[in-house]
């Protein structure tokens, strides 16, 4: 069994650039995204100076506040690159879970202000005036965050970051606001006096749907939950190892971006302490290869004789 002397080290370096490319990616998201919503909302400014609509002028306002949440989510990765330390021994990827719970606050949030608004348009109906620019502003505020959506969402799934994902689905939740708005218009357009309030009131059912969606991922992610395909992964590749018999007590969770785990494997009764360490490093090195965004594995090699004792004490 060729011994690797020198793995861990070449490992680990290659997991820190790789954290860095992606918390780079991460902040490249945040950044271009920022100005996509900063545009929009000056084009909508200036249909606002233009049309005097009250309405339309709490839209862009909304999507300025809204474009803010890139900073809570900007710091978490930030603090991410910081190195781990002795108190905080996995190191700041979990400042990324904490930033998405402050987003998904924050469609909760935007989901109670539409619906609160709508009930309020409907108990106290008003004129709404300029429909062609309100119309306009709608479609174009519509676009631009509906594009600022799918930029993050594909980013934030690719690196691996909960946290942008919801902030892209949060993004979307500011489509549809503005997208109440080109409805709003048309239906009074029509004539529909009740259409703004009605719509505004759909609008808030699908904040609603979006909600969940963002929840229900930053809750898995609080909760350590993994693809149970990541975890079939994982078994195939420490099996594939040569000198590996069994894999017993694998674990992954997301740290941030970056996936943590461990794994006991059984391995032959004669081999040497060298020997043994030499097939957990080969099994660690396979990992980094076979799994996505891999960010540290530990891999504990059990005699097969003794290979009972690592199960009872995983409750395995």
């Amino acid at each position: 069994m060729p011994s690797h002397p020198h793995s861990h080290s070449h490992d680990s370096a290659g997991k820190v650039d790789a954290a860095l490319e992606t918390s780079r990616a991460g902040m490249r998201a945040l950044w271009i995204s920022l100005a996509g919503l900063g545009v929009t909302a000056a084009l909508q400014a200036v249909i606002v100076m233009a049309s005097g609509s009250v309405a339309l002028l709490g839209d862009a306002v909304h999507n300025v506040a809204d474009a803010l949440t890139a900073v809570p989510l900007g710091v978490a990765f930030w603090l991410g690159r910081r190195a781990a330390t002795r108190a905080y021994t996995y190191g700041f990827g979990r400042a990324e879970d904490v930033a998405g719970v402050l987003i998904v606050l924050v469609i909760a949030g935007s989901a109670i202000a539409t619906a609160w608004f709508a009930l309020e348009r409907l108990a106290h109906p008003r004129e709404m005036t300029h429909l062609p620019w309100v119309l306009a502003a709608g479609v174009v505020g519509f676009l631009g965050n509906e594009g600022v959506a799918r930029y993050r969402v594909v980013v934030g799934r690719r690196i691996g970051s909960a946290a942008l994902v919801a902030d892209g689905l949060h993004a979307r939740t500011d489509g549809f606001t503005s997208l109440a708005v080109v409805l709003a218009a048309a239906g009074t357009w029509a004539g529909w006096r009740w259409a703004d309030p009605v719509v505004g009131l759909a609008i808030t059912v699908a904040i609603g749907y979006v909600l969940k969606d963002a929840g229900r991922e930053v809750c898995h992610r609080l909760m350590d939950r993994v693809e149970p395909a990541l975890v079939d992964r994982a078994e195939r590749a420490l099996r594939g190892v040569p000198g590996v018999r069994e894999v017993t007590g694998l674990r992954l969770r997301w740290i941030g971006h970056r996936l943590d785990g461990e794994a006991t494997v059984v391995v032959d009764d004669g081999l040497s302490l060298i020997a043994a360490h030499d097939i957990a490093a080969d099994a660690e090195h396979r990992l980094s290869h076979d799994l996505p965004r891999l960010g540290g594995f530990r891999v504990h090699p059990d005699p097969a004789g003794h290979a009972h004792r690592g199960r009872a004490g995983l409750g395995i």
